[in-house]
């Protein structure tokens, strides 16, 4: 494994809200499939808009590896919120995921047919050939949600990050997507911010909390005690639910800000 992107004393803030992010380090490596979970105003987002450079951090650094060489950037697919797509604006399925091509080339070009062979190739692992001449005003939450994750990973990025991605959809659909990115994960990193605990514990493979500071699980065996640290010692509880997994919650008395491995743990029932 390589890492991809190095995060360190990272320091964000606005102008009315200075300390959104203090001091947090990270590191994402190229097989990894990170849940960022913590409360609301933790600075979740933030921390994803700074990766995708979107923001500047007051301090500290993001740096980007390709194998063991630094390069200024990385190739990163991004799927938002299915609540903030326009649906009322007139594009296809098709050209939804072909934007996914545009960041590096012209904005109005002619696309070739390669590209839109690409596309149906894409359509057809998400299940959603079928979709492509329609608009997506027609689409159903879930059929959405699979055309923005078609137009994040058609660039063949090395990292893809999710923001909530199972918002406004059915817990049915919601498995079947996460069973998509579990295959997805095999040829690429994903960041997947969630605000369901326990659906993250059941998919991922190493646990990052963000309140503020960053607070790092390597694996997904966590305890009660560190999660009540990592929000603060805000009291919650882990539930698995539907057709996912359920994780038995393991003694763990530290918490850590580093990844001490990238190996997976944890137990399941």
């Amino acid at each position: 494994m390589s890492k991809l992107i190095e995060i360190s004393n990272l320091s964000v803030g606005y102008e009315n809200k200075p300390d959104v992010l203090k001091n947090v380090s990270l590191t994402i490596y190229d097989d990894d499939f990170l849940g960022i979970i913590g409360p609301n105003g933790g600075g979740k987002t933030t921390l994803l808009k700074t990766v995708l450079g979107l923001i500047s951090p007051v301090a500290g650094t993001v740096r980007f590896f390709d194998g063991e060489r630094q390069v200024p950037s990385l190739n990163i697919g991004y799927l938002s919120q299915v609540n903030r797509i326009d649906r009322k604006f007139p594009i296809s399925v098709s050209e939804v995921i072909l934007s996914g091509l545009t960041l590096r080339k012209q904005l109005f070009r002619r696309y070739a047919a390669e590209d839109k062979q690409k596309v149906k190739r894409v359509a057809e692992r998400l299940g959603i050939r079928e979709l492509l001449p329609r608009a997506i005003g027609e689409l159903s939450g879930g059929q959405l949600q699979r055309v923005l994750l078609g137009r994040a990973i058609i660039d063949n990025p090395k990292l893809i990050i999710l923001d909530e991605p199972s918002t406004y959809v059915d817990k049915l659909f919601e498995t079947n997507f996460y069973k998509l990115l579990g295959d997805i994960n095999n040829e690429l990193a994903i960041m997947l911010v969630s605000h369901d605990v326990g659906t993250i514990i059941s998919l991922v493979k190493n646990i990052a909390c963000v309140n503020q500071e960053l607070h790092y699980h390597s694996g997904t065996g966590i305890s009660k005690e560190w999660l009540n640290k990592a929000y603060d010692s805000c009291p919650i509880e882990i539930l698995g639910h539907g057709l996912l997994p359920h994780r038995v919650l393991m003694q763990h008395d530290q918490m850590n800000t580093q990844p001490p491995s990238h190996s997976p743990g944890g137990s399941i029932a």
